[in-house]
């Protein structure tokens, strides 16, 4: 496990972010030029470690209510990869935290509990789902459509 000294050096080589010092010796790194109200890419980095980096609109992380992902346990490569995409997904240009490869990305498939299935599609700009031949809804973005869909008890499925 990296020391809070190795993961600040990791964090701080990161020009993007603002240091915050916070209560009880924590530590918080902020995103200033965020296109959205978040500015928070690392919380509450603890001596003893812990600390969370904001993961919401990244697939491949579990994260809680807020979010976040904890950091204790990672390797130094592991805290680069989050952080740079944690950066990323707040980026101003970013289409609502929508990654390279959500954008690029055109059909999918989600299915529920009962293996009811719908399929999630860009079209023309816009994020459409689709119950067989019946337009569900339609989102604009990517984050909205996903968010419908695990709401609605949907999870993406392989093709």
């Amino acid at each position: 496990m990296l020391s809070f000294e190795d993961k600040l050096k990791i964090i701080e080589s990161f020009p993007q972010l603002e240091r915050k010092n916070v209560s009880l010796k924590r530590v918080n790194f902020h995103y200033l030029e965020s296109g959205s109200d978040k500015k928070n890419v690392v919380y509450h980095l603890h001596p003893n470690g812990n600390g969370f980096v904001y993961a919401d609109k990244l697939n491949e992380y579990d994260t809680d209510d807020k979010g976040m992902v904890n950091i204790r346990d990672f390797s130094e490569e592991e805290l680069r990869e989050i952080i740079e995409k944690s950066i990323q997904s707040l980026e101003p240009n970013a289409l609502e935290g929508e990654t390279i490869e959500e954008e690029a990305m055109e059909e999918e498939k989600w299915a529920d509990s009962e293996n009811n299935t719908l399929l999630l599609l860009q079209e023309e700009g816009f994020w459409n789902i689709y119950a067989g031949v019946n337009l569900e809804n339609s989102f604009s973005s990517y984050m909205e459509a996903r968010e419908y869909l695990q709401e609605e008890g949907f999870t993406k499925s392989n093709m």
